[in-house]
């Protein structure tokens, strides 16, 4: 049986990966602010990883405000790193964003460019996950995107991911040997971003307007067709947006 601290344990994907490490035989504790552990500002940290075998990193940011994002994935990437070397961690897992380093006009997506450069460059055994936008995020595409009562989106692809499917994919990877760099992981079916929220809107009952907008940006990025969508190689889940 191995320990693993899950950071961000208490959140969408982090409870899902605490339980999937526990139904696989092993000892995941969930870290979080609520559970005394807070990766920001250091709380708990050395007391949380002390025999600890892996960590897996799946925070996120409180705020999307330029700055906030930035000094979050910074700060706590920073000092987690410093924490699972001390404690003699083997291996540092984190979840990521597929496209990410396409999309750096977003102050989200920079902050998550600098959480990843810092475990690249750090010495620990790690593996980093990246995913496609969860299904469970499509109203937060559309509250983000609506102006004026109208949803504006351009027409790129994207390849939604079930969270059940992220957190599987997450407990794989630390359950796995140390990659050394990036995997990918998405789901089965490609949308064009606005028909997917059009429809995903509709079956929910919203009554919004979704209308194609090829220069309307993505949380502050413009897109390419390709920019959300995984490279060759990557891992497709089974689980479909729409049955």
């Amino acid at each position: 049986m191995a320990t693993f601290v899950v950071i961000g344990g208490t959140g969408l994907i982090g409870s899902k990966v605490v339980a999937g490490l526990a139904a696989a035989g092993h000892e995941a504790v969930a870290g979080a602010p609520s559970t005394g552990v807070n990766a920001v500002t250091g709380e708990g940290l050395a007391a949380a990883l002390a025999g600890a075998d892996g960590v897996v990193d799946v925070a996120n940011s409180p705020s999307f405000e330029d700055a906030a994002v930035l000094e979050f994935f910074t700060g706590a990437t920073t000092n987690l790193l410093a924490a699972a070397r001390a404690a003699g961690v083997g291996h540092y897992v984190a979840l990521s964003v597929v496209g990410t380093e396409r999309l750096e006009e977003s102050g989200y997506f920079r902050g998550k460019i600098a959480q990843e450069e810092l475990i690249e460059a750090g010495d620990m055994p790690f593996t980093i996950v990246r995913a496609t936008q969860f299904f469970e995020f499509v109203p937060g595409i559309a509250a983000a995107s609506e102006v004026d009562g109208v949803v504006r989106l351009p027409g790129a692809n994207i390849q939604p991911i079930s969270s059940d499917d992220v957190a599987a994919a997450v407990v794989r990877a630390a359950l796995g040997a140390p990659a050394g760099g990036r995997t990918e992981v998405a789901g089965p079916d490609v949308f064009a971003l606005d028909e997917l929220v059009r429809r995903a809107l509709a079956q929910a009952g919203d009554a919004r307007a979704v209308v194609r907008d090829p220069d309307a940006a993505y949380f502050g990025a413009h897109l390419q067709a390709d920019t959300l969508l995984p490279g060759p190689g990557a891992e497709i889940a089974a689980t479909r947006f729409f049955a």
